[in-house]
């Protein structure tokens, strides 16, 4: 069964500010069929491959992310923002298009060795999503792929993981952005 992704994602212009056109998956997540063939696909990569936990982004890579481990049978990696986890943490700062932030997980959250992919909504510029794979590198995890609903490929940041040598996965492509 094919599924137009497109045209389950709400695209709102000059959001967060003028001249950015926000990619809001809240609508893919709302339709049964959709969210089921989008974790589908986002696991279908993996399947047979030794992923000890899936890596989720906060906060829609979290939704996403959690459906993806269950369906892989791992268990699933909070990548919060700062000050969000409530026990001893190693961080990231990262810039971000629109700014500066850091992301956080709990020291314990992966294994030395733990085979480990990265989940999230959308991939623009890569920031978070290279914080996150450097944050889970240090915790000892090796870091297999990234998978995204969303890229918007004029951003450059599925090229910039594809150079570090992941394995990138996108459902969708938005050319501008």
């Amino acid at each position: 069964m094919d599924m137009d992704f497109k045209s389950v994602i709400r695209s709102i212009p000059d959001y967060p500010k003028p001249g950015i056109i926000f990619r809001d998956i809240t609508t893919l997540l709302g339709h049964p069929r959709a969210f089921r063939r989008a974790v589908d696909e986002l696991v279908q990569p993996y399947v047979g491959v030794r992923i000890d936990k899936v890596a989720g982004i906060e906060a829609r890579g979290f939704i996403l992310g959690g459906a993806v481990a269950h369906q892989l049978s791992v268990g699933f990696v909070p990548v919060r923002k700062k000050g969000k986890l409530p026990w001893q943490v190693l961080g990231e700062d990262y810039a971000l298009e629109y700014g500066r932030d850091r992301v956080e997980i709990h020291t314990d959250a992966v294994g030395q060795g733990e085979h480990v992919i990265v989940v999230d909504d959308l991939i623009a510029t890569g920031g978070t999503c290279f914080a996150a794979i450097r944050l889970l590198e240090r915790a000892g995890a090796r870091v297999m792929g990234c998978s995204f609903v969303i890229d918007l490929p004029d951003l450059g940041g599925a090229d910039k993981i594809r150079a570090l040598g992941k394995d990138v996965k996108s459902l969708v492509a938005f050319k501008g952005h």
